[in-house]
């Protein structure tokens, strides 16, 4: 049976206790309580761009613990048919409340893909490093090879388009592409196999007395999948609720 770790959840708690207050912004910028722009002030933009690095990060984290901990095939599945079918449902929700922007490439989206090529590369070790700043990379070669060769424009298609090889950002509400989001998997799998074999105590193997505030971010992090479908619903039908009774 693969053994939590404590500090992986403390810090997937983190992203989440940051998503949700973003989230929370965002939502009152959508009703008109805020006069804020999400698509191009940076402010916003690093936010979220850092909160999607710390989900993958922790999902590398967690791939590393689940294969150095003999984790089976079919419980792998079990988990990622969980997210695909979360990914799935946030499809359809995005399509209720933004039918021209809906999310068909979103976080859950990218994080089932790279699970399973996560979990199919866990065996490249150091090699991951590299190849996670190749990925990087490549995101940022994707315009001006685009100028040079414009040929290459076939990736802005809606059909290959979540491989993020782009010079266009599509319109969505959420879009985690596998460039570059794939190289922060990768180095959060080579950061969670080093620390295995270096710094174990880095991760904390959980157990023993707790705080009630440790042990509650240890649980929300144990529970981010359910925490994730229902926040943004959660917030949005407390803020419209509000603005009725205001």
């Amino acid at each position: 049976m693969t053994q939590r770790l404590d500090r992986i959840d403390l810090l997937r708690a983190a992203a989440m206790l940051w998503m949700t207050a973003y989230h929370f912004c965002f939502d009152l910028n959508f009703f008109g309580l805020l006069r804020e722009d999400f698509y191009r002030d940076p402010f916003w933009t690093w936010q979220r761009s850092a909160i999607v690095s710390l989900f993958l990060f922790t999902a590398g984290l967690s791939q590393a613990v689940a294969v150095h901990q003999g984790q089976p095939w079919a419980r792998f599945w079990r988990r990622w048919l969980q997210v695909a079918g979360a990914a799935l449902l946030v499809t359809a929700g995005s399509l209720l409340v933004f039918p021209r922007s809906f999310i068909y490439f979103g976080v859950l989206h990218g994080i089932a893909v790279m699970l399973v090529v996560a979990r199919v590369t866990a065996g490249w070790g150091v090699w991951l490093w590299p190849l996670g700043a190749l990925v990087i990379a490549l995101k940022f070669a994707a315009p001006p090879a685009m100028a040079a060769w414009p040929s290459l424009e076939v990736f802005n298609g809606p059909w290959l388009n979540w491989l993020g090889f782009i010079n266009r950002k599509p319109i969505t509400e959420d879009y985690v592409p596998l460039l570059p989001w794939l190289g922060v998997v990768w180095w959060g799998l080579a950061a969670g196999q080093w620390a295995l074999r270096q710094r174990r105590n880095w991760l904390e193997v959980g157990g023993g007395k707790t705080s009630g505030l440790r042990r509650g971010l240890v649980n929300l992090g144990r529970w981010s999948l359910s925490y994730y479908l229902l926040h943004q619903p959660v917030l949005m039908g407390l803020i419209w609720l509000g603005t009725r009774l205001s």
